[in-house]
């Protein structure tokens, strides 16, 4: 069994990518901080649906699609709802944009922590502890 059929690592990786890429976005509104019309940006955070509470089976998956040649497909992050970038509107304050950025390190750090902790706990399970 690989590490990643479990959903713990799974969903632990998704958090982290999550917060680095909302770290770019951040930086980029400090970054412009200075730049007129600039408009900050801040991504939707990855909600994590209990298996209770998935789609039934037998029921179709909803599918986007395009009804009109003006309707712009989507690609990489952007179609991932986890990463989807919403505009907080205004100019950028910098206090508070620091104060996002903070916080996104501190929850960084916190998941990354919590998945070395897991990785450790399967591999003492495993017998493949680093007992030195």
């Amino acid at each position: 069994m690989a590490l990643t059929d479990f959903p713990i690592f799974s969903m632990l990786r998704t958090r982290m990518d999550w917060a680095q890429a909302r770290q770019r976005v951040l930086a980029e509104n400090v970054a412009n901080a200075d730049t007129p019309n600039f408009r900050p940006r801040d991504m939707v955070a990855p909600k994590f649906v209990p298996a209770a509470e998935e789609t039934p089976p037998g029921v179709p998956p909803v599918i986007l699609a395009r009804t009109d040649d003006g309707h712009i497909s989507g690609f990489g992050m952007e179609s991932n709802p986890a990463f989807r970038s919403v505009e907080t509107g205004g100019s950028v304050n910098l206090e508070q944009e620091m104060m996002k950025v903070a916080g996104n390190t501190m929850d960084f750090q916190a998941v990354s922590a919590l998945y070395t902790r897991s990785l450790n706990l399967v591999k003492t399970a495993l017998g493949k502890a680093n007992n030195g």
